[in-house]
C-alpha cells in the first residue's frame, strides 16, 4: 500500500501555504491541520483527494472513534475528533476551489464530516484541568540539587515559570535584556522572542513568595557576573556536553546558546517533579495555578485586570474563558462559602460570575456561527 502521493503533497503545499500568508495561521495550527489530512489519506490508502465522497467521509468518522492516542493508548478524545474534522472540512472548501477539484468534488459531501450533536457537545465540553498547587512547586524547586550550574539553571527555570507565567516557548527564547530585575518584570518582545500572536506582554513577577523571585534573580545575576553573558544572551542556555573518562557524553557547565524549542523545558519538568515524588505537570499548568491564585489572592476587579493582563491576556474575559472553569472540588467549597461571605467578597463573586456568563454566550453565539 502506497503511504504517498506526489499529486496530494503538491495540493497540501499550496493549501498550507494559503493558511500562512493568507488566513494568516501560526505554524503550530498548520502542524496541527497537516497531522488531521495525513490521518485521512492513511485512512483512504493515500488515494487521489480528489476522489473525496460522502462514504469515505463517514468511513474515516468511524475509523477515529477507534484510533487510539499515541500518548495513552486510549481512545482519541472527542475534542480531537472535532478539531480532526473541522480541520478536513475547512481543508476540502478550500480544495473544491481550486482549478481540477471543482467538477470532481461534491461539496454536500463534506457535510458528511460532521460529528453528531452529541459527539460536538462532548467535545465542547470543558475538562477538568489538572495543575500543581503552589505548594507543590515549591516543594519541587526546594527539593532540586543547585551543585551544578546546570542544576542551577533548572531550579531557575522551574521558579521562573510560575513568578512569571510564562509560555514554555517564549521562556526558552527570553533575553537577559528583557529581564527588569530592579522592577522584577519581564518585558516579553515579540521581535525577540517567540510570543503568542506574536503581542508584546509585560509581565511582573507574581507575588509568589520572595524565595521564589530571589532564585530567579540570583540566576539572572550569576549569569551576568559570573558567567559573563550579555544582553542579549539566552536567560536559560544550553547545557555544554564534553567526554568523561569513558568517553561518553557528561554535562559541563552551559554555553550561551538558546533551545531551538521549548522541548528541553518540558524534559527538566519531567525529572524536577520525578525527583521530588511528585506526578508530571507541565510547564503551561502553571499558569492554571496562578489563575487559581489569582482568584484568591485578588480582592477588586481591578486586581484580577491586572492579574489577567500580567498572563497576556487583553481582556479579563480571556482568562476566564481558556482557564477560569471551576473543578468539582472547589465548586463545593465556594457553595459551602456563600453564607460567609463579606461584602467586599461578594462585589467580586459577582464579577467572577458575569464574567462566566459573558463567556459562555461568547461560546454559543460562536457555535451559532459556525453551525
Amino acid at each position: 500500500m502506497p503511504d504517498f502521493s506526489a499529486k496530494n503533497e503538491r495540493i497540501k503545499k499550496e493549501y498550507f501555504r494559503y493558511l500562512a500568508e493568507a488566513d494568516r495561521k501560526s505554524q503550530t495550527t498548520i502542524d496541527a491541520v497537516r497531522k488531521a489530512i495525513n490521518r485521512f489519506e492513511s485512512h483512504t490508502g493515500f488515494k487521489d483527494l480528489a476522489t473525496f465522497n460522502r462514504h469515505q467521509a463517514v468511513a474515516f468518522k468511524k475509523q477515529l472513534a477507534s484510533t487510539p492516542a499515541q500518548r495513552t493508548g486510549k481512545p482519541l478524545s472527542k475534542s480531537t475528533m472535532h478539531a480532526t474534522t473541522n480541520a478536513l472540512k475547512a481543508f476540502f472548501k478550500w480544495l473544491y476551489g481550486q482549478a481540477g477539484y471543482r467538477s470532481r468534488i461534491n461539496p454536500t459531501d463534506i457535510d458528511y464530516l460532521n460529528l453528531s450533536e452529541k459527539d460536538v457537545r462532548a467535545a465542547k465540553q470543558p475538562a477538568v484541568k489538572r495543575f500543581p498547587t503552589l505548594e507543590q512547586i515549591r516543594h519541587v524547586v526546594f527539593s532540586m540539587p543547585v551543585d551544578k550550574v546546570a542544576e542551577r539553571r533548572d531550579r531557575a527555570l522551574i521558579a521562573f515559570t510560575i513568578v512569571t507565567g510564562m509560555r514554555d516557548d517564549a521562556i526558552a527564547s527570553i533575553r537577559l535584556k528583557h529581564v527588569e530585575t530592579d522592577l522584577k518584570r519581564v518585558i516579553q518582545n515579540p521581535l525577540e522572542m517567540r510570543t503568542k500572536f506574536s503581542k508584546q506582554i509585560v509581565t511582573y513577577f507574581f507575588p509568589v513568595g520572595a524565595d521564589l523571585h530571589a532564585i530567579v534573580l540570583d540566576w539572572v545575576r550569576e549569569l551576568r557576573e559570573e558567567h559573563l553573558f550579555g544582553n542579549d544572551a539566552p536567560v536559560f542556555p544550553k547545557t555544554r556536553l564534553a567526554h568523561d573518562e569513558e568517553r561518553c557524553f557528561t554535562a559541563d557547565g552551559i554555553v550561551p546558546e538558546f533551545w531551538a524549542n521549548a522541548e528541553p523545558i518540558r524534559v527538566a519538568f519531567r525529572r524536577a517533579f520525578s525527583m521530588a515524588g511528585l506526578d508530571y505537570y507541565n510547564p503551561h499548568s502553571f499558569r492554571d495555578t496562578l489563575v487559581a491564585l489569582g482568584k484568591k489572592k485578588c480582592r477588586t476587579p481591578e486586581e484580577f485586570e491586572a492579574w489577567s493582563k500580567n498572563l497576556g491576556h487583553e481582556e479579563m474575559i480571556t482568562t476566564f474563558r481558556s482557564y477560569g472553569h471551576i473543578d468539582p472540588a472547589r465548586q463545593g467549597e465556594l457553595i459551602n462559602a456563600v453564607g460567609n461571605r463579606r461584602d467586599d467578597e461578594d462585589r467580586l463573586g459577582r464579577m467572577f460570575s458575569l464574567l462566566e456568563r459573558m463567556a459562555d454566550r461568547e461560546e454559543k453565539a460562536g457555535e451559532a456561527s459556525t453551525s
